[in-house]
């Protein structure tokens, strides 16, 4: 399958690249009046490829339990950037 440009089969194309990037179309998550979530994938000029996530929540109206769910939100992030990352490092003995 030819590439037009040089894209990815995954890329967007159209307005989505721009200044040498390549980014596929939005993957969104929609609780409405909840949570959403956006990913997109990007391979940068320099050919490096990234998870480019974008996350909004309702929080509680109350301070107390706002912070809480943010402190169990940034834990859940640590958690999920963690487990991508070691997914994406080459295991010992093994081809990449």
């Amino acid at each position: 399958m030819s590439r037009p440009a040089g894209h990815t089969d995954w890329c967007g194309r159209n307005h989505r690249c721009g200044l040498g990037e390549h980014r596929s179309p939005e993957i969104v998550v929609d609780i409405p009046g909840h949570a959403r979530a956006v990913l997109i994938r990007v391979r940068t000029t320099a050919g490096r490829e990234h998870a480019e996530v974008r996350l909004r929540v309702a929080l509680a109206p109350g301070e107390v339990a706002a912070r809480r769910q943010l402190v169990g939100l940034l834990g859940d992030l640590r958690q999920a950037v963690t487990r991508a990352a070691i997914a994406a490092r080459p295991r010992p003995g093994r081809a990449a």
